[in-house]
């Protein structure tokens, strides 16, 4: 697989014909996201958002968006606000090469940790999650503010 950085590390899209690309494996995991996909990324990427690309065959296969910040709780560290893997491309190891180069964007950061949140039904993700050292540390608890 190839890995292609869609945004540099100030959030600017550098190679925006990816990010049209990546848009239906994005929705795989987000089919929630607005209908202005480039729009709701913009502002993602402003707000501190990096984007990532796996490809195969000059096609996207693997979508990940990523941020690194400093918390109390983790010190400087990459979230993951998003790791998708198409799936029809499960288990080829996209997903594997975008948290590899995940790790490396962390190191070369002088990140703390790696963390991500992963909602309780996808199985699936985290047998992988798992199988890469990934490890549970905390539950993540969420509630919706009626508007």
């Amino acid at each position: 697989h190839t890995i292609i950085d869609v945004t540099d590390r100030e959030g600017r899209i550098v190679a925006s014909e990816w990010l049209a690309r990546a848009e239906a494996v994005h929705r795989e995991l987000r089919p929630h996201l607005s209908a202005d996909y480039e729009g709701t990324m913009r502002r993602v990427f402003a707000g501190g958002g990096r984007f990532s690309v796996a490809t195969r065959d000059d096609r996207v296969v693997g979508v990940a968006v990523h941020r690194i910040y400093e918390n109390t709780a983790d010190g400087v560290h990459l979230y993951v606000d998003d790791l998708v893997t198409t799936e029809t491309e499960r288990s080829r190891g996209a997903g594997r090469a975008l948290l590899d180069h995940l790790k490396s964007i962390a190191r070369d950061a002088g990140c703390a940790f790696l963390t991500l949140d992963s909602g309780t039904q996808r199985r699936q993700a985290h047998k992988f999650y798992f199988r890469e050292a990934l490890v549970v540390t905390a539950f993540h608890f969420a509630m919706p503010l009626d508007g």
